[in-house]
């Protein structure tokens, strides 16, 4: 193949790529745009242009009275940072306990493990609900998050990585030199599996934030609500109060702390994959 070829292909991968990448940003441009215009001008149609609306529709929606925008910031980072503690760390102690244990019924309880993640949440979501309430949980944040501990997609993914990232060598010279459990998960293990943790963590953290369906059932406070509750209100508001800028802006408000976690912690996300799915 000569060299004028693969520059050829080349460029055309590059072409395609950048391509792709357009198509992917331009829904935030969009959104972006009509952030900056009035419900008016957005019932005219798509604008490649930016308005002038952008300030006023801000301080329209953080004086809604029915909708404590802060508040709902505020409750979401809180649910979904423990929720993807909570997901990601007692994932990876199960994952660890499963892994360097031999122990009867070992497989069978893998096994279940792997069956309960094929449940649907909305399967079990009546009995939730029921058991929420007789332990006193319903319309709580605790309802949200505690759940997060046993999460069997994060564990099978985290065991995943531990079967090609962890040697059974390092847990056995640290079992010899006397080093507690606890202290080899903490000290060792976690600190072995951070990618892997880091990319679970961001799953988690999204899957939290964008959660509509358990939130919806289980909060009725309006204080309590999360952001995808109050977006979906603000969506749902009658016509003579509807107005599609103030949904754009509470949007764009709502992206800003997924960009912020995916800065963070994306740095980790492909070689967090690839040991996740790479098996020695």
């Amino acid at each position: 193949m000569s060299k004028k070829t693969s520059f050829i292909k080349r460029d055309l991968c590059h072409l395609f790529l950048l391509l792709l990448t357009v198509a992917s940003l331009f829904p935030f441009f969009i959104l972006l745009v009509n952030s900056t215009r009035s419900h008016a001008e957005i019932q005219k149609g798509f604008s490649a242009f930016f308005g002038r609306f952008f300030i006023e529709n801000l301080g329209k929606l953080l004086l809604n009275p029915n909708i404590p925008v802060i508040r709902a910031l505020f409750n979401s980072v809180f649910v979904s940072v423990m929720t993807a503690f909570l997901a990601t760390y007692f994932s990876a102690m199960t994952a660890f306990g499963i892994y360097m244990y031999n122990f009867k019924g070992k497989r069978t309880a893998f096994k279940i493990i792997l069956a309960v993640m094929m449940i649907p949440t909305q399967v079990s979501s009546l009995g939730f609900i029921q058991l929420l309430m007789k332990i006193h949980l319903y319309d709580t944040h605790a309802a949200l998050f505690i759940p997060a501990i046993a999460s069997p997609v994060v564990f099978f993914y985290m065991y995943q990585a531990m079967t090609a990232s962890l040697p059974y060598s390092i847990v056995e010279a640290a079992r010899i030199d006397g080093c507690p459990e606890v202290r080899i998960f903490n000290k060792i293990v976690i600190p072995l599996m951070k990618p892997a943790i880091a990319v679970q963590a961001i799953f988690a953290f999204v899957g939290a934030w964008n959660n509509y369906f358990i939130p919806a059932l289980v909060i009725n406070s309006k204080m309590k609500k999360t952001i995808p509750i109050l977006i979906a209100q603000l969506r749902s508001a009658d016509y003579q109060k509807f107005d599609m800028g103030q949904v754009y802006i509470f949007i764009c408000l709502a992206i800003i702390p997924l960009v912020i976690v995916y800065l963070f912690l994306s740095r980790n996300i492909i070689k967090g994959v690839s040991v996740g799915a790479v098996k020695e």
